[in-house]
């Protein structure tokens, strides 16, 4: 089957990457493995994948007055915390022999390259996965919104936001079991219904660029290839 999508943006809360395990360690190896074979699914089909990872399972941003650490740099760290993150996947997807390349907004040459928007492009043109680390590099920016940003810079068809969840809900459905899903719905009424979709910043440069965004549960092994080929799978936005 073709797929629907040439170019997709993949966003993934570093939340995710825990999967059921509680034992303290920032992530689950198995989870990992999965979303890089997933991947390489996609893009054995020919499909161009960037992907934006947080870093919430290993550095959350505290409340500045009870955890003492000023809001700008604890928001530094956790952007540091994404590109621990993003080194996992490059390293579980070049396993898989899928060819990556990380780049990150903030300066650190030893790991990754710098941010360079026409580079970027280029290595999607080539076929690799490019791994966007370390958010916008600015504070007080999600990776939600970084997400949203480089999916416009990289003309991606698609934001694909890969959560634990399929899809958008009345509710919570993990608290909530009458949650019922939309299958979809536009920007205006998200912000009508106050429905959480992304950060405001993130929605609007979404609704303002006409790029839509598919929700759906990425911890489900083959749904991102469904969704890739054009499947009914979660929450269309747009």
């Amino acid at each position: 089957m073709l797929p629907k999508y040439k170019r997709i943006l993949l966003k993934l809360s570093g939340e995710a990457l825990l999967g059921d395990q509680r034992n303290g360690d920032p992530f689950n190896p198995k989870i990992i493995e999965q979303y890089a074979m997933d991947i390489k699914s996609v893009t054995d089909l020919g499909v161009q994948v960037a992907i934006v990872i947080g870093g919430g399972n290993i550095y959350r941003g505290m409340n500045e007055a009870e955890s003492g650490i000023e809001r700008a740099h604890g928001d530094y760290m956790g952007m540091l915390a994404t590109v621990i993150n993003a080194m996992a996947m490059q390293s579980m997807l070049e396993r898989f022999g899928v060819y990556t390349r990380l780049q990150s907004a903030i300066q650190m040459d030893q790991v990754a390259e710098p941010y360079i928007r026409r580079k970027a492009l280029r290595h999607l043109e080539k076929g690799r996965v490019v791994i966007f680390g370390a958010g916008t590099g600015n504070p007080y920016f999600t990776t939600d919104t970084a997400g949203s940003l480089r999916a416009v810079e990289m003309k991606a068809d698609v934001i694909l936001k890969g959560t634990r969840v399929n899809g958008i809900y009345t509710a919570d459905p993990e608290k909530d079991p009458t949650a019922t899903r939309f299958d979809k719905i536009s920007y205006e009424e998200c912000i009508a219904k106050n429905l959480k979709v992304m950060d405001m910043t993130a929605f609007t440069l979404c609704m303002e660029n006409k790029l839509p965004i598919i929700v759906f549960n990425m911890n489900e092994p083959g749904n991102l290839l469904k969704v890739v080929e054009g499947s009914d799978l979660g929450t269309l936005v747009s």
